[in-house]
């Protein structure tokens, strides 16, 4: 199946970093989101992504005007009806997500292949609550997409062999290496990292040590580009928080309990980078403000 235009839904950091790499692929995009408001952000996002590359000497400035003349952004999810392959990437929210594929399910054609960019949620579950489960895969991207080279492609149970290839030659084409995980709840990648930054909470939490030592320590002793609650925040606490509860509830085991810290946060609106305040505070250009002294 020959693929020209990429459907997106969801404007925010994933769904516009999706919709950049793909744009550079040489592929036509439909970026949609709730508001116009929402997907000219993430117009402009990808654009300013873009500048950045021209400065470091990785895309030329024609190259970057071709890049932007081929997204189309709308607030129309009808818009999505001339795409091949949609790709969701909305937020952490079952009930969400499979009121939108049902939605899609009336728009777009029975050919076209729905993606989701969960990170935890079933697609088995999700693709048997739409009309197309043979046709329905998960797609996880990393964060940020542009610079991450990993894909994780999720099959359901009834996710059939050429759905699987489609999207596994659409990774490659993105540039992007692929591996394919079982569908578990927070898949390959999350099941080990999510946990790991749930524990340096506790360890803030708990007083172990303050947000400064604790992604110090890690980034020294374990050689880590970026320390745990600094990769919270970039992830987004709304977003950690969700996988956590996730993985909890389905496994029931407490090793996956989200530390009371992150959900005190999340409910003070404190949900990283995307909101200028997580367990760092950050600048209008995303830039993180060292803290005088590191507290909780």
């Amino acid at each position: 199946m020959g693929l020209s235009t990429i459907g997106i839904i969801g404007a925010g950091q994933m769904g516009s970093g999706i919709a950049q790499v793909a744009a550079q692929a040489g592929l036509k995009i439909v970026l949609t989101d709730i508001s116009d408001e929402m997907v000219e952000r993430g117009r402009e996002g990808i654009e300013r992504s873009l500048d950045r590359m021209i400065q470091r000497g990785r895309v030329k400035l024609d190259e970057r005007d071709r890049v932007m003349r081929r997204i189309e952004v709308t607030s129309s999810l009808e818009d999505l009806a001339a795409a091949d392959f949609v790709i969701e990437a909305v937020a952490e929210n079952e009930d969400a997500k499979v009121e939108l594929f049902r939605r899609l399910d009336g728009i777009c054609p029975p050919s076209v292949i729905f993606a989701s960019n969960t990170s935890s949620i079933s697609i088995t579950r999700m693709g048997a609550r739409t009309s197309r489960a043979d046709r329905f895969i998960g797609m996880h991207f990393m964060n940020p997409v542009p610079a991450m080279r990993l894909v994780e492609i999720i099959r359901g149970l009834a996710t059939s062999a050429e759905t699987y290839d489609t999207t596994r030659q659409l990774a490659e084409r993105l540039g992007k290496e692929t591996m394919t995980a079982e569908d578990f709840p927070g898949f390959i990648v999350n099941r080990i990292l999510l946990p790991m930054l749930n524990e340096a909470i506790y360890t803030l939490y708990e007083g172990v040590g303050g947000v400064s030592d604790i992604d110090t320590a890690m980034k020294l002793g374990t050689n880590q580009p970026m320390g745990p609650l600094e990769l919270a925040d970039l992830i987004g606490l709304d977003t950690c928080l969700a996988i956590m509860e996730v993985m909890h509830r389905v496994f029931g085991d407490d090793k996956y309990r989200p530390c009371p810290l992150l959900k005190k946060y999340v409910d003070a609106g404190y949900l990283g980078r995307k909101a200028g305040r997580g367990f760092y505070q950050y600048d209008d250009q995303g830039t993180a403000i060292p803290p005088a002294a590191a507290t909780r």
